[in-house]
């Protein structure tokens, strides 16, 4: 995937579900993981030509396990003259060493996603990005019917009351296996993530799930994320009734969704 198809989805995701306002300051959550690398390119190349002025900061949170190199992602934010800040904490070697927690993901995040609010809210901004993806999306919506037994899945755009932050998720519409291709085609400077259960969360049981189940049944992925979108799963907004009637227009005019030609690609690191 090049970078002028990653910001037509990204646009098309903050156009439908109204993420971004004119004057925002963005939390983008750096796991150091392939996600978040490249929502980082996406808002960086958005924040280019969008009309609505905004500003980034790049915020990790590190979970005190070590092994968890951060100097390339600090070049790459030098480079796109992001501000960038780490966390550090002892998440991780408390849940691990002190709790020996057996499926310590739920916590994790919740901990995890505290620290890096904390920090946003510390630095001024008034909204959270998260990396979530189409994949994302799908995985938890299986989750919460195997495990929870609703239909249901995170929202686009969330409030938290209590932190007066909005959190957004502006690669909503991209595939994972188009994330990983970006990655790759701009070197992007992954980090290997040093958590011992990575890779053998109820998550990953649902990746192979829908994997399985798209082999099986050709198309049934791309159905089961219309039916999130389309499903008015409690706590979603509303499509934008000006992004839905922008591209009905546009469709009927024969064109595609505009891409400046001024964009320069990611520089490789």
């Amino acid at each position: 995937m090049k970078l002028q198809q990653l910001l037509s989805y990204t646009r098309k995701a903050v156009d439908d579900y109204q993420m971004i306002e004119e004057g925002d300051r963005i939390a983008v959550g750096i796991s150091g993981g392939k996600d978040s690398l490249t929502m980082l390119y996406a808002l960086h190349g958005l924040q280019r030509f969008y009309p609505k002025r905004f500003t980034l900061q790049a915020i990790t949170v590190d979970l005190g396990l070590g092994n968890f190199d951060l100097d390339q992602i600090k070049v790459l934010c030098d480079n796109l003259q992001v501000p960038y800040s780490i966390v550090r904490t002892d998440i991780g070697p408390v849940l691990f060493d002190v709790r020996k927690e057996s499926n310590p993901c739920s916590l994790c995040a919740k901990l995890r996603k505290g620290a890096f609010n904390q920090e946003a809210e510390r630095l001024g901004c008034n909204k959270v990005a998260y990396a979530h993806h189409k994949d994302d999306i799908i995985e938890t919506m299986l989750l919460s019917l195997i495990y929870e037994g609703r239909f249901h899945s995170f929202s686009p755009v969330t409030y938290l009351d209590r932190m007066k932050l909005t959190v957004i998720r502006p690669l909503m519409y991209v595939d994972e296996a188009d994330v990983i291709g970006f990655a790759k085609k701009y070197e992007l400077p992954v980090c290997k993530n040093p958590c011992p259960a990575d890779g053998q969360t109820r998550r990953a049981y649902a990746k192979n799930l829908v994997r399985q189940l798209n082999q099986e049944n050709p198309g049934a992925r791309e159905r089961m994320f219309s039916a999130i979108v389309n499903g008015h799963i409690s706590g979603w907004p509303e499509k934008s009734k000006e992004s839905l009637e922008y591209r009905h227009k546009k469709h009927q005019k024969g064109i595609n969704h505009p891409n400046p030609s001024s964009l320069r690609e990611p520089v490789n690191n």
